[in-house]
């Protein structure tokens, strides 16, 4: 009778000690959990962990697209870690290299280029004389028209070939005036300004100048036919009724788009309510952090890397060169984003917020771009809208095909990239010109990915545009730029001397 009574509570005491080891319910795994409405099996070794089909995480097949955000932490803390380790690298060779007082710079090109900014402006100016004069005379013609009982929607060819002398003088004056600015800014820079970026400083001011005067000039040349034929008013964007032509011809409506951070001109443009001005000087303090953050970054690690690929180049040795490549894309493609965040999210919002200009979207996520020519379409609005208004759209309505204009697209930025670093660097060498062309055939390779159903083709596209921007692109033009400038003038041209 005593072992029948052991016995029970030894089985209680075995049962309270499972139950009391047992994870609480809540920390269960839900496939492990009983029934509701039933009581917990006492067999704790029987329990099936393979109830059902499952698939590994990477699986293609898989029902949950797993997350890849710790791999992404990872991946930023090894290009830290491995950056720092060059720098420290570079400081342990080279010591500190920055130096405020070493820049190779004259007198001269400071007072030329101070010439240059205020100067070139003026252009604009005389483009406004130049649509005041036409307005003037369109307004006149109109009138004269009205009063001798002209019916505009009845004689369109009649009116519009009374105005065309003037109209290719009008023409003709504006192309003169925009060339005028260009060139004059292009002499002066590669024949006396030695200072590359000096140099560069002006030659970007110069080209925005002369692209703005296009644009003033283009659209007008609409408005003022749409203001002579009244039937045509009604395919003008609504928003342009709030300033029609010729009011739209003042100086302040010029002077507004001069300061807009836009290359393309329109008589009115949406705007936002008020100044914020803590905004403008969060954007001005970015902006004033990246400056200074890529002056370093090129004065301590760039530089050197730069300098001694020299002779690498001059000797074609393949190998080295390409070594030299792969060293310069890392801190060119740092310098590149933070050059790209301090001009594009900084200080174009800065220019934004004191104009109280409305549409902010000077780009879209470029970084995730699935092919070479979404690239071009989404990481410079400005640009990409002036060209598609002024030079793509134009060509494609009068029966030019689509790809026919996209080349001629890309020959216009590659001459414009050219004069931007040429003649700067008092080189023409093509190779800013070839780097434009030689998108059109990546365009029309990478084009299919985009298109392809599923994550492959945009995952392998954007692969292609990351290889191409970072590796060959802007490292090997910065390399080629470097040494002809550095044959022309540094080392490489006192060594041949010598």
């Amino acid at each position: 009778m005593a072992e029948i009574t052991t016995l029970q509570s030894s089985k209680e005491f075995g049962n309270e000690l499972a139950v009391s080891s047992a994870p609480p319910p809540e920390s269960r795994p839900s496939e492990h959990a009983p029934p509701k409405g039933k009581s917990p099996t006492k067999y704790r070794h029987v329990a099936a962990v393979h109830p059902r089909q499952r698939t590994s995480w990477l699986s293609h097949d898989s029902e949950q697209s797993p997350s890849f955000l710790g791999f992404r932490n990872l991946m930023v803390i090894v290009l830290v870690v491995m950056n720092l380790r060059l720098v420290v690298e570079n400081f342990m060779k080279y010591g500190v290299l920055i130096c405020i007082r070493c820049h190779d710079y004259r007198r001269i090109d400071i007072l030329l280029s101070t010439m240059l900014y205020a100067l070139v402006p003026c252009h604009l100016f005389v483009a406004y004389i130049i649509e005041l004069g036409a307005a003037q005379h369109a307004k006149g013609a109109l009138g004269r028209l009205k009063r001798s009982g002209y019916n505009p929607d009845n004689d369109l060819y009649q009116k519009s070939r009374s105005f065309q002398a003037t109209w290719y003088t009008i023409a003709w004056a504006h192309g003169i005036n925009a060339t005028f600015c260009l060139l004059v800014t292009t002499y002066v820079v590669y024949y006396h300004i030695n200072h590359p970026m000096i140099g560069s400083i002006c030659q970007v001011h110069a080209i925005i100048v002369w692209l703005k005067n296009c644009s003033y000039a283009f659209t007008n040349r609409d408005l003022r036919h749409a203001y002579l034929n009244p039937s045509s008013a009604g395919t003008l964007p609504e928003i342009y009724s709030q300033c029609p032509y010729p009011r739209n011809v003042t100086i302040s409506n010029l002077a507004y788009f001069w300061w807009a951070p836009t290359l393309v001109y329109q008589p009115i443009y949406p705007r936002s309510s008020s100044i914020r001005w803590l905004f403008v000087a969060k954007r001005l303090a970015e902006c004033l952090g990246l400056s200074v953050f890529i002056w370093l970054a090129s004065a301590q690690y760039a530089a050197p890397v730069l300098r001694n690929s020299l002779d690498k180049m001059k000797t074609l040795d393949i190998a080295s060169i390409i070594e030299r490549l792969m060293k310069l894309s890392t801190i060119s493609l740092i310098i590149w984003l933070a050059g790209f965040f301090a001009i594009f999210q900084s200080v174009l919002n800065a220019l934004a917020e004191i104009m109280r200009f409305g549409d902010r979207e000077f780009y879209t996520d470029w970084w995730n771009s699935p092919s070479v020519g979404n690239y071009w379409r989404t990481w410079n609005k400005p640009v990409y809208h002036f060209m598609r208004r002024h030079i793509y759209s134009p060509l494609v309505g009068r029966g030019f095909s689509s790809g026919f204009a996209s080349t001629m697209v890309f020959v216009f930025s590659g001459l414009l990239h050219e004069l931007l670093v040429g003649i700067p660097t008092h080189n023409i060498l093509g190779v800013a010109f070839i780097g434009m062309v030689v998108q059109l055939p990546m365009i029309y390779l990478t084009a299919p990915l985009e298109k392809m159903q599923g994550i492959n083709g945009r995952v392998i596209g954007n692969c292609i545009f990351w290889i191409s921007f970072c590796l060959v692109g802007q490292p090997l033009a910065a390399l080629m730029y470097f040494f002809a400038w550095q044959a022309k003038y540094g080392s490489v041209s006192r060594l041949e001397k010598g």
